[in-house]
Formats: C-alpha cells, structure tokens, sequence
C-alpha cells in the first residue's frame, strides 16, 4: 500500500476544470452547428448494426469456404458482437415505441 495523501483541495479543482472543459466542448459543439439530429443518429446506429452482421457473415461463410486466415475463434466473436448489437438495438426500438405510445396517449 502506498502512503502518499489524497489532496482533497487539489481534486476538486481537477474536477471542476474537467466539468469546465466538458461543459466547453457541449456548447461550442452545439453553437458550432455540429450536433447531429436524433434521426442521424438512429440511422447510423442501424447503419453499424448492418455492418456488424456483415462482417459477422463474410466470416462465418469464410471459415466454412475452408479459408486458413479465418480462426473458429474471430468467426464466434463476430458473430456474438452482431447478437449484441442486433439486441441492443431492438431494446433501443421498444423503448421508442413505448415512448411514442404514451406520447399518444397524453391528453392535451
């Protein structure tokens, strides 16, 4: 165990200057025209999704086409990240219906 002090003064000046340049970075992105819209990022999140199972495919027919440069290994990885992704994403989708539903539900 090491003996040296923690300097409560000295961290929280490190964390207020980090939630400074944060909160810099936030709103030059924002006046800069730079944040993207929801629906840009919905479409490159599905955009990711596809080329995850894509890439999980050209593996999963590579190893079975016999190629040498493919391991078992790389070919269950591939295709567990595409199982993920794919999951994630539907949760991401029952969440917007969900919310959408009780948007419609709202009286006005």
């Amino acid at each position: 165990m090491s003996n040296a002090k923690i300097n409560p003064d000295a961290l929280l000046m490190q964390m207020r200057a980090m939630a400074a340049a944060a909160q810099n970075k936030t709103t030059s992105a924002a006046t800069n025209g730079v944040q993207e819209s929801f629906s840009d990022l919905l479409k490159q999140s599905i955009e990711t999704v596809n080329s995850t199972q894509k890439e999980a495919e050209r593996l999963a027919d590579a190893f079975q086409k016999g190629d040498a440069n493919v391991q078992m290994s790389e070919v269950m990885v591939a295709l567990q990240k595409s199982n993920v992704s794919f999951q994630a994403m539907l949760q991401i989708r029952n969440k917007l219906i969900s919310a959408y539903q009780e948007i419609m539900n709202m009286q006005i």
